[in-house]
């Protein structure tokens, strides 16, 4: 070696950044004066050693981890010493091996160069080379008893299988064991423990970027480096066309990922719900880590991989022993990974990110460590919201009651399964937007298919006749000019004053008319008016209660995209697995809730005083307009002035089974026919039929009552509404016999005393910030849930279900 055999060397000049050394370390020159002195201090027969010159450095007498060249330093001296980490570094003997065009390396080098240039955006380096391609790999013992780490020889490749079954000792290239005694005794190496510092990730020269991660189908539209992936990997490798351009690649679906499921923004996508970019951290993922707020690499690679693991066996609970086999890295800086892991794997289990829907989670197993235990939860109310607060709750391990005012839980979510084994929701069973919805994910826990809705919709005008599709695509288009036009209006800042949206849109209608000279048509303003009478179902009210300036305010947020379904099962069976080995009370209306002092006091009706640390109340908007519950501390001016500018909406559902399925024949196979009414003050009454039974079968049609036609509905029995109901199919089927149905119900969600309305709207004058302002929690104590806390996805099930769990990991926080 260059230092035993006692040449004097003179030091190259060394920029002290990262940048090559000025001269080839090949040269033979004189060492400095001053290395020259301390030789002669130590009677010059001591081995000579270089430090690291990376200021910082821990590491007093630097090792070769390459030995590379037959002239490597090892232990011993070199003109300069290559910093990695703070234990690991290279020598410029080795350096040269690789760098220099007459050396044996260079190929190799310059192969890596060339697949790393093609297929990642940072600099291929010769650091990044020996970091990607030279470090050795770094596994821990899987004996429960040892856990030591050791450094593999530079020939092992680490695999999943490899991190799964390891143990000290043994050969992962060899059959059997080639030594019997038990090397767990060995002692781990010393660098192990120094790489938990704060200080050691800070001296990492490059961030480490994973081999083979199970994310990497996910993401090939992006850089591998740009999101944590080494770009060395095949699995990593980008396609150029004739050009030499990259070409726009889609990505790849994970062997047994539901199609649903895309939880990664493409490059240039937006506005789809639930999806992360994976080139950068979300705010609260920076609030969380801020120490990966200068270089978040580490931090997305790990992400990644969890999201990727995640979604590939979302069927059983993801812990940090699943994921550790598939960090591979090389170098000390795999340990860190491993340890870092953890902590990201129970910030996104606490946010709902992974490990939520329908798991069955051991009791003596929770999801996060003990240091989330100590605390106590009262869920008020047992629909979607509460239940799904109360099943994260539980399994992160946190003490947690439900009480229920009915006698039965699911809240607005309640199925008929009585039509001859087709289940029809009295309240929610459409899933608006598939893609990423967190109903997919329970679906696919379940097993449970849900059935895609087509697009086809035939209006039938009263007398049988099937209107001209060309006639509604044209009405279809002026409704969402209308719509358009108050778009622009609300952008004008001097127009202070709020309208009721159907005042709005009559006066832009009125304007249009005059201005343009243009006269519909009877037939054509009766369209008009039947996707009007749409509008008003998805409001949940009468246009003329809704605010025009605020009426879809969580547009402005990613929504759920991909299909229309109908959840053929119904709600319930998702509601009912979640509250599985829950501890609910049902009959137990709230009537107050005693916040003043350090543990909350809830009152139910029966005079029963439960005791918690935290509170979530989740029962219907309606209700806390009402004063249902009683607070003490009264609630704030401000919460009820957010409750009270938003409306509880309502619509009705009727249900008929018939002895036959007599719409077949005109309607051919459609999932839904519209009604189209000559009276347009009854827009509002069985708009829409919707054929429940996906395999066409079954004769069940299911119907909805909206807008004004719902205060009619109030003033008629059962009997009544199902007459009226009658005579509109037989208007629309007027051209053969329709059967009186055989079986049937009808919805009174507005006079049940403990729900009392459908769904939230804004009504004039309000705005979607009221949504924010219900969901704030007072003194870290009382939380709310529920759709009309969820400004992003209000009057739906996925909103009242996310609201749950959003409240569930701010309690688990606190």
């Amino acid at each position: 070696m260059a230092a035993s055999r006692g040449r004097t060397k003179k030091r190259a000049p060394f920029d002290q950044s990262d940048n090559l050394p000025l001269r080839s370390s090949g040269r033979q020159a004189k060492k400095k004066a001053i290395d020259t002195a301390d030789e002669d201090d130590d009677g010059g027969s001591e081995k000579k050693y270089r430090k690291c010159e990376k200021a910082g450095c821990t590491c007093t007498y630097p090792v070769c981890f390459a030995s590379a060249s037959e002239r490597c330093a090892k232990n011993g001296y070199t003109s300069r010493w290559y910093h990695l980490s703070c234990g690991e570094h290279f020598c410029n003997e080795c350096f040269d091996y690789y760098y220099r065009s007459h050396k044996d390396g260079y190929d190799k080098y310059t192969t890596w160069k060339k697949i790393w240039t093609s297929n990642g955006k940072t600099e291929p380096s010769p650091k990044a080379f020996m970091a990607d391609q030279q470090l050795p790999y770094w596994v821990q013992c899987t004996k429960p008893e040892c856990r030591k780490w050791r450094q593999l020889t530079k020939e092992i490749q680490l695999t999943p299988q490899i991190a799964k079954t390891y143990q000290c000792g043994m050969k992962p290239n060899i059959a059997v064991k080639t030594e019997t005694s038990d090397h767990c005794t060995l002692p781990e190496d010393l660098r192990v423990p120094e790489v938990s510092n704060h200080w050691w990730y800070s001296m990492l020269i490059l961030p480490p970027l994973l081999k083979d991660s199970v994310a990497a189908p996910l993401l090939s539209a992006y850089y591998p480096d740009c999101v944590g992936m080494s770009p060395s990997c095949s699995s990593t490798q980008r396609t150029t066309n004739a050009a030499g351009k990259l070409e726009t690649t889609k990505t790849t679906p994970l062997l047994g990922m539901n199609r649903y499921f895309q939880p990664f923004y493409q490059p240039n996508e937006c506005g789809k719900a639930l999806c992360v970019r994976p080139d950068v951290m979300e705010l609260d993922e920076l609030y969380e880590f801020p120490e990966y707020s200068r270089d978040p690499t580490m931090y997305l690679a790990l992400r990644n991989l969890i999201l990727a693991l995640w979604y590939t066996h979302c069927k059983e609970s993801l812990t940090p022993h699943k994921c550790i086999p598939h960090i591979i890295v090389r170098g000390l800086v795999r340990i860190r990974c491993v340890q870092e892991v953890e902590k990201i794997l129970y910030f996104m289990t606490r946010k709902g990110l992974i490990n939520t829907g329908v798991l069955n989670v051991n009791p003596d197993q929770p999801l996060l460590p003990k240091d989330y235990h100590n605390k106590s939860v009262i869920v008020v109310g047992a629909g979607p919201s509460g239940i799904a607060a109360a099943r994260q709750l539980c399994n992160f391990g946190i003490k947690v009651m439900v009480l229920e005012a009915k006698d039965r839980i699911g809240g607005r979510v309640w199925d008929d399964k009585s039509f001859n084994g087709i289940a029809v929701g009295r309240g929610a069973q459409i899933v608006n937007g598939c893609i990423n919805n967190p109903i997919s994910l329970m679906c696919e826990q379940l097993g449970i298919s849900m059935y895609k809705f087509g697009e086809r919709c035939d209006l039938i005008q009263e007398g049988g006749r099937i209107t001209d599709p060309t006639l509604d695509k044209r009405m279809d288009f002026h409704f969402n000019a209308l719509l358009d036009v108050v778009s622009e209006w609300r952008k004008d800042k001097t127009q202070l004053q709020d309208v009721p949206l159907g005042e709005k849109m009559e006066e832009i209608y009125k304007g249009f008319i005059k201005e343009s000279g243009i006269h519909f048509s009877e037939l054509e303003e009766q369209v008009l008016h039947f996707h009007l009478s749409n509008l008003e179902y998805a409001c949940g009210s009468s246009l003329y209660q809704v605010s025009a300036r605020s009426w879809d305010h969580n547009e402005v947020f990613a929504q759920f995209a991909g299909d229309h379904a109908l959840l053929t099962p119904g709600y319930s069976i998702i509601v009912e697995k979640l509250a599985e080995g829950l501890d609910i009370h049902l009959k137990s209306p709230v009537q107050s809730i005693d916040y003043s002092g350090d543990d909350l006091q809830v009152t139910t009706a029966d005079g029963t005083i439960h005791t918690a640390q935290k509170v979530l109340v989740t029962i219907p908007l309606a209700l806390l307009q009402k004063g249902a519950i009683q607070f003490n501390p009264p609630l704030l001016e401000k919460k009820m002035k957010a409750i009270n500018s938003l409306g509880a909406g309502i619509i009705e559902k009727i249900g008929l089974q018939f002895p036959y399925r007599f719409w077949d024949h005109k309607i051919q196979g459609a999932d839904f026919f519209g009604h189209v009414t000559p009276d347009v003050s009854k827009r509002g009454l069985f708009a829409v039929y919707y054929d429940m039974d996906p395999q066409k079968q079954q004769s069940v049609l299911m119907s909805v009552i909206a807008g004004e036609a719902v205060e009619v509905m109030k003033n008629l029995d059962d009997k009544q509404v199902v007459q009226q109901c009658m005579a509109v199919l037989r208007e629309l089927f007027k051209e053969q016999e329709v059967p009186d149905p055989i079986k049937y119900f009808v919805t009174r969600w507005s006079s049940d005393p403990w729900i009392q309305m459908a769904y939230s709207f804004v009504k004039t004058g309000g705005s979607g910030e009221a949504y924010d302002i219900i969901a704030e929690e007072i003194q870290g104590k009382v939380f709310f849930a529920g759709e009309a806390t969820n400004r992003h996805f209000p009057q739906t099930v996925t909103g009242a279900y996310l609201s749950g769990v959003r409240e569930a990991s701010k309690i688990a926080a606190l």
